[in-house]
């Protein structure tokens, strides 16, 4: 797997008080769950975060985050988050905060 391990240890350390919490490989990186729902991850050049269609519009405004397309295909609800957000604490706590808020909003999975 992919991926930067000091970008893993971040969102560890910002979701950390997250109850229901567990960590998967997948896409090529490291994901974050909650309940079974899809949060945030990380991959090799930064990470991304599932924020749902609703909030990915106002997730594209902050610099730094861009739709997410791993295989030339915009996949709706997600987006990539660049190196530079995933080291600036401000912006990496208002995109995992948005992740966050969907995945509270999904029932848990078996």
């Amino acid at each position: 797997m992919a991926y930067h391990d000091g970008h893993a240890e971040l969102m560890r350390t910002e979701l950390a008080d997250e109850p229901g919490l567990s960590e998967k490989k997948m896409f090529g990186g490291l994901c974050f769950l909650k309940d079974g729902n899809m949060i945030c991850g990380v991959h090799t050049g930064g990470g991304m975060a599932r924020v749902g269609k609703d909030a990915e519009a106002k997730a594209l405004r902050i610099d730094g985050i861009a739709p997410l397309s791993f295989t030339g295909r915009q996949m709706g609800g997600m987006v990539d988050v660049s190196e530079d957000v995933l080291a600036d604490d401000g912006r990496r706590a208002q995109i995992v905060k948005m992740a966050l808020d969907y995945a509270r909003s999904l029932p848990p999975k078996a």
